[in-house]
């Protein structure tokens, strides 16, 4: 008996043994340290895989913002994000009531909503007015995952949001502030796609403001930046990716003149970074046209510190406050020793104007606007730090935007694997993009969707557009304009339906052209066996690989800029799942309160 029991236990030991050094045999390579990045290489590493982390800068956390303290949502608006918070015990503190409602700066007179209804009615109601007529907008949108599931819906995605927004007859300050709303969290809405900005509220549909503003993460998001990266056990900073080479075998990734080798490779970058990087095989002509094409919102972001405030204290600015002045977005932040700072987020085409500045100039300009309404600003001004997004050629804007035509073309294109390589980032999120919850999000898909390649999985390519075939179309169209006899809420949309004031047509988009069928993914082959027990991303000497013609990038739609792709980026937010309607949870291209970040 003694001998059986010893003879099955020596079995289950050398079960177990076996086990772990599967799993040691398990390598990663993932390249990008913002929060998609640092999430994808924590849960990997977290089952058991070796993990190297490469980022091209010196310092991790991407896009994660400069505040000090930034506001969160609670469980229901920022799922994902609060299970870190909670995972990493990282310290918050709840919001007091008066920032959990949007504020206005009009002509230099500070609003809370309240205020607003009783000194500016007219201004309150245009804005009660437009919040209903954006959520009959949103309900349009069945299903957030597919927003442009019928033919109506997908003839919304050629519209731009400026259009619509003409349409509504809105007295000219609720216009100046809706505009700011919506440049601040996604772009100018001259660029953004109008299906977009629909599927975005549609996400943040039921979630209220005080459901995005719950508490405050003490110390912004590069505390949760920094969180992941105490856990990992393999970063290399300052490490460009120039070239990803795949073959049956695995995935080497060069850096310079060394090579990286690894079973799969997840890659965190934002797109236009994707540029820069050469994949043998190449992208097909549709990935690399979303790469130019796809609209990034812009922003910059400043942080203007005082002395002491030079606001009145009855105003209580905190939380996010719009400015009718070309102020942007600003956000209070406490300072220490009295202090106080502001968050100034410039953002879409007021962004693109600033470009033409140094930073020196830039903060004049704010500064010059500031003190306009608090005098004592220059008094009490003692410094600035400031992120350009829009102009850093890494990132070339500071989160998805999709813009007119946009969603037709590229919807859920970066979702799918391309044989070892499984994509993250704010943009790869349908339903959070441009927010800290849309990128830990992708991190964590990507990390389940390397796993599940190694198990012997792939992926189907995902049907994007209308579900009716082509040749329903005409059919669609038919309805359509029957419907438009009768008034329905897609003709509304444009002015009504009566017979002094028709409608403007909308045309049916043409069929989005098929996706090149991309490569299948291969069977993965056993991973090698290991030479002498090698660690994790050894690096290997590696001739540098002779760079392939790119394909020629399909022409790209209007302009919209990087930060917010370059046609224009829908309302969104980035992320986290239902999007809220007015405004994005907290985070900024992983910069700001909206974390928005890769």
């Amino acid at each position: 008996m003694s001998v059986g029991w010893l003879r099955a236990c020596a079995l289950v030991v050398l079960g177990l043994f076996s086990v772990t050094a599967l799993a040691k045999d398990k390598t990663a390579i993932v390249i990008g340290g913002g929060l998609s990045g640092l999430t994808a290489a924590y849960e990997l590493q977290n089952k058991g895989w070796q993990v190297t982390l490469l980022e091209a800068k010196p310092s991790l956390g991407g896009r994660s913002g400069m505040a000090t303290s930034e506001w969160i949502g609670n469980d229901k608006a920022q799922p994902v994000l609060n299970k870190y918070v909670s995972t990493f015990k990282l310290s918050t503190t709840p919001a007091p009531e008066f920032v959990r409602t949007p504020g206005y700066l009009i002509d230099g007179e500070y609003f809370s909503a309240a205020d607003l209804a009783t000194k500016q009615p007219a201004t309150a109601q245009a804005l009660k007015t437009f919040e209903k007529t954006r959520d009959d907008l949103a309900r349009s949108i069945d299903d957030p995952q597919n927003p442009a599931a019928t033919n109506t819906l997908h003839a919304l995605d050629q519209i731009n949001v400026s259009s619509w927004l003409d349409k509504q007859n809105l007295p000219a300050t609720a216009r100046q502030l809706i505009n700011q709303d919506i440049r601040t969290h996604y772009d100018e809405p001259s660029r953004l796609s109008l299906l977009y900005y629909a599927q975005q509220s549609r996400v943040y549909r039921g979630v209220s403001d005080r459901d995005m503003r719950a508490s405050r993460l003490v110390g912004g998001s590069p505390v949760l930046a920094q969180a992941f990266v105490k856990q990992l056990k393999t970063i290399k900073t300052s490490s460009p990716v120039s070239a990803i080479v795949q073959d049956k075998d695995g995935v080497t990734v060069k850096v310079g003149s060394v090579g990286y080798q690894a079973d799969y490779v997840v890659l965190a970058v934002p797109l236009r970074a994707l540029d820069k990087i050469q994949l043998t095989p190449a992208l097909d002509a549709q990935h690399l046209a979303a790469i130019k094409g796809t609209n990034y919102g812009w922003r910059d972001q400043i942080m203007l510190k005082f002395k002491t405030p030079v606001w009145e204290s009855k105003a209580r600015m905190s939380g996010e406050i719009y400015s009718n002045t070309g102020l942007g977005m600003l956000w209070i932040e406490p300072a220490l020793k009295g202090g106080a700072n502001v968050v100034i987020n410039l953002s879409g085409d007021n962004a693109r104007v600033m470009q033409a500045f140094g930073d020196k100039q830039m903060v004049d300009q704010v500064l010059i606007r500031l003190h306009a309404f608090y005098p004592q600003a220059r008094g009490a001004f003692t410094g600035y730090e400031i992120r350009r997004y829009s102009t850093d050629p890494s990132t070339g804007g500071s989160y998805l935007a999709f813009g007119p035509g946009q969603i037709s073309k590229y919807w859920r294109l970066w979702e799918r694997p391309l044989q070892r390589v499984a994509f993250a980032g704010e943009h790869t999120d349908t339903l959070y993009p441009g927010t800290l919850e849309g990128a830990l999000r992708t991190g964590q898909r990507a990390a389940s969707q390397v796993e599940d390649l190694a198990a012997g999985k792939s992926f189907e390519p995902i049907k994007v557009g209308p579900a009716a075939a082509t040749a329903a179309a005409a059919a669609g169209a038919a309805g359509a304009a029957t419907a438009a006899k009768k008034g329905n809420f897609f003709t509304n949309l444009f002015g009504g339906s009566d017979d002094e004031k028709k409608p403007e047509p909308v045309k049916a988009p043409e069929p989005a052209p098929a996706p090149a069928a991309p490569a299948p993914a291969p069977t993965p082959a056993p991973a090698p066996a290991p030479v002498e027990a090698p660690k994790p991303a050894a690096p290997v000497k590696a001739e540098p690989a002779k760079k392939a013609p790119a394909k020629p990038a399909a022409k790209k739609p209007a302009a919209k800029t990087e930060a917010k792709k370059a046609p224009a980026k829908p309302a969104a937010k980035k992320a986290e799942p239902a999007k809220k309607p007015a405004a994005k949870p907290a985070a900024a291209p992983a910069a700001a309160t909206d974390t928005k970040a890769q």
